[in-house]
């Protein structure tokens, strides 16, 4: 990978430190802020009880991803001053996917699902652990047709690109220019599993993390990675809306 982290004084550390802090309570913020404005927005315009429809459903999650997106990725250099032009390397976007990348998609699934094992078995060691609990990503488990469609291609097409460029390009690519890469890695992790709001699934999608941020390591990009998240938000998928195994 072509970021590396710059070698460091003891005296710059605090700084760092604190850098790194606001960098992940930013992207914290704005994803919860776009969440909000999207979600009472489209409440006020068109009632709450549409939003329980999945067609608005996903109008909500697509805008709040690309707000979310802007937020993160567009407006710090705009308050700073700063140009925004997209640095492609540093969001992982270099080229175009590889042979590679797809090769590695799988491989690094069978990875993610033992990390995942290993750690939810140890979590459950501690009674306030449900490692039941269901995810709620806001359809109805009762989908048919376009329905379906809709749900599938938001939450097995778009929330893995947006995801994997918010936190394995932007902020681990940020990240990974002041700090090593195990601490890195371990950073973007456990913020991606903070941010969704649930034990289990966070427990789970840290270790999903850890694997899409080695990809980003190993080929310098995230499309290994959105293909990975895609086979596991897809086999989610198809155990939730198709078999209805929740």
């Amino acid at each position: 990978m072509e970021i590396k982290a710059r070698s460091k004084t003891p005296k710059n550390h605090c700084k760092i430190a604190l850098w790194i802090f606001c960098l992940l309570i930013w992207v914290i913020a704005s994803i919860v802020a776009s969440q909000l404005v999207i979600g009472y927005l489209m409440a006020l315009i068109l009632g709450v009880d549409t939003l329980s429809q999945p067609v608005w459903t996903a109008v909500y999650s697509a805008l709040s991803y690309l707000v979310a997106l802007l937020l993160i990725i567009f407006i710090p250099p705009a308050i700073i001053k700063k140009s925004q032009k997209s640095d492609r390397n540093l969001l992982g976007l270099k080229g175009l996917p590889t042979w590679s990348d797809i090769g590695l998609a799988p491989i690094g699934f069978i990875v993610y699902l033992l990390i995942a094992s290993i750690l939810t078995w140890l979590f459950s060691l501690f009674p306030w652990f449900d490692a039941e609990q269901v995810q709620n990503v806001g359809f109805s488990t009762y989908l048919s047709g376009a329905e379906r469609v809709i749900a599938f291609f938001i939450l097995v097409v778009i929330a893995p690109i947006m995801e994997e460029i918010i936190f394995r390009g932007w902020l681990y690519g940020k990240i990974r220019t002041k700090c090593p890469m195990i601490v890195s890695i371990l950073i973007v992790s456990v913020v991606f599993g903070i941010v969704h709001f649930q034990w289990n699934v966070g427990v789970n999608v840290f270790a999903l993390s850890i694997v899409l941020c080695g990809l980003r390591e190993i080929t310098g990009t995230i499309y290994s990675g959105i293909i990975l998240h895609m086979l596991k938000n897809g086999l989610a998928f198809y155990l939730l809306y198709v078999l209805g195994i929740s």
